[in-house]
């Protein structure tokens, strides 16, 4: 209270570096959670067969089989593109391994060092937010009409991805090269045989498309029949002059001599979203990176290398995370200013919700520089302890202010007087109060239990800012409330025109009772 005005400039000092904080920290989404198991998405080179697909996949497996921290797992492949397979993996008990994140890092050089097939080691979130299965956690979409620039665009915009330094496993579902055979029909020849390109399609179904024709029921099970090539002949292009295609007329007639064959390169799969031909690339950040940076980065290389005609969006827990940025700074301004009118409501002020909100910057403060020294990105878990911050610590504000007011109306203290008095007073139960909040949310800062690692930013938030706020407020809100205190005296004095408050005419009647009771029992 004697250096008043060098206390108000650290308040104002803190409540800048407060909002510094809140753009510089790295900020992410839902935190890694250990659930004990992991997956892997593996992917062969375009065209391999499925015997060969699986020797590699069974290559990884080895790998797997041999870590120390792998309980069991399950493996398989063709699944979804007729490239890829999957792996998952059941981790031993948390006492007797590393985290998951540390055992993923320790096999993805292992994975990655089998020639002929990727794998895309990652952890599951605990909540799937929409998107697709891709290989890599987080997605964007590219999209555009023009399926050419689109592809281009992709190759491009990937490869610029796959160097940037904070980002790993950069991927898409865009897979050009797999090899093809172009069946080119010789349409006037056909029908001079007898033969549309109707049964010539047919011909290559029942050959290549695993076509099922028919289904053998018996007492205990029913199977189906399906029609194809053997095997030695699947794989060899130069089978196809080998089939025959019987004509209107019974003649059986050698494809050869209906069509041409062309091999050549062409997309595994076209995909779509809305209707239009798209491109989803996956990313994951680098162990230490924060989701926020990695997206930032992403979208920054994005709008510089890809056309105007193409647009872009994330999928899934990448589009979410852009949301609840928006969102929740939104969702903490509302909370603080719902708060404002509770109180000018309950104090009947404008000036002194201000006052009690005075400790909010302290708090905010404490928080993010906790998180930033624990090395904790500003998540939606730390964000709602911030949020709780908000009603935790005006609470000192109020025990001080409701004192200190009272003390002016009913004992005429000045104001400096009225808030001194509070301090000491309400000391006790203000010490009280926040220790038990504090002591409630510290087990939740320490890590204690399964899953610890989702609760934790939301505890160290917490406890570090009731620590901070609770030394700062105890200093501020004096200082704070003298000179609100100040201006709202001023304020009355200068706009002052005539009207009277509830005190003044409270006043005045007592005045005048008094004044005729000493008429009523005076000698004259």
């Amino acid at each position: 209270m004697r250096h008043r005005f060098a206390t108000l400039m650290l308040s104002c000092v803190i409540l800048i570096a407060t909002v510094y904080l809140f753009f510089v920290i790295p900020k992410g989404f839902l935190p890694s959670e250990d659930t004990g198991q992991m997956f892997v998405m593996t992917e062969g080179a375009q065209g391999i067969g499925f015997d060969s697909l699986a020797r590699h996949q069974q290559m990884l497996t080895d790998i797997v089989r041999q870590s120390p921290h792998v309980e069991r797992f399950m493996s398989a492949v063709g699944t979804g593109a007729g490239n890829a397979g999957r792996m998952l993996i059941r981790l031993k008990p948390r006492d007797q391994r590393p985290h998951v994140d540390k055992v993923i890092q320790e096999l993805r050089g292992p994975l990655n060092g089998v020639p002929g097939i990727r794998a895309f080691p990652q952890n599951p979130p605990p909540i799937r937010i929409g998107g697709m299965m891709t290989k890599s956690q987080y997605q964007f979409t590219l999209q555009s009409p023009d399926t050419d620039q689109l592809y281009e665009s992709a190759q491009l915009l990937e490869s610029k991805l796959q160097n940037l330094p904070d980002l790993q496993d950069v991927t898409s579902d865009l897979q050009l090269k797999n090899p093809q055979v172009r069946v080119q029909i010789y349409r006037d020849r056909a029908a001079t045989l007898g033969i549309t390109a109707g049964q010539v399609e047919d011909a290559l179904n029942s050959s290549y498309g695993a076509r099922q024709i028919s289904t053998i029921y018996t007492p205990n099970n029913a199977y189906r029949v399906i029609v194809e090539l053997a095997d030695e002949y699947q794989m060899d292009p130069a089978a196809l002059s080998k089939l025959y295609v019987r004509s209107n007329s019974g003649a059986l007639v050698p494809l050869s001599t209906l069509a041409s064959f062309t091999r050549t390169l062409g997309p595994l799969t076209v995909n779509h979203l809305g209707q239009l031909p798209a491109v989803t690339i996956s990313f994951n950040p680098k162990p230490g990176v924060a989701l926020g940076q990695a997206v930032e980065q992403v979208s920054r290389m994005a709008s510089d290398t890809l056309p105007g005609t193409i647009t872009i969006t994330f999928q899934g827990t990448a589009q979410a995370f852009q949301s609840s940025v928006r969102g929740l700074g939104l969702l903490l301004l509302a909370a603080i200013l719902v708060i404002y009118i509770v109180l000018g409501i309950l104090y009947e002020s404008f000036i002194h919700p201000l006052t009690i909100l005075s400790g909010l910057p302290s708090a905010g403060f404490g928080a993010l520089l906790t998180l930033m020294l624990f090395k904790m990105e500003l998540d939606v878990y730390a964000f709602v302890g911030v949020i709780m911050l908000v009603g935790i610590v005006k609470k000192n504000a109020i025990m001080m202010i409701d004192f200190a007011l009272e003390a002016q109306r009913k004992e005429g203290k000045s104001p400096e007087d009225a808030i001194y008095s509070g301090c000491l007073i309400r000391f006790r139960p203000i010490m009280m109060t926040t220790m038990a909040a504090l002591m409630g949310t510290l087990p939740i800062a320490l890590g204690m239990g399964a899953g610890s690692e989702s609760r934790r930013p939301l505890g160290v938030a917490v406890v570090g800012g009731l620590v901070f706020s609770q030394l700062m407020t105890l200093y501020i809100t004096p200082v704070v409330y003298t000179y609100l205190e100040s201006v709202q005296q001023w304020a009355r004095r200068r706009f002052h025109t005539g009207r009277i408050t509830m005190e003044e005419v409270e006043r005045e009647e007592a005045e005048l009772a008094g004044a005729r009771g000493d008429k009523r029992h005076s000698p004259n």
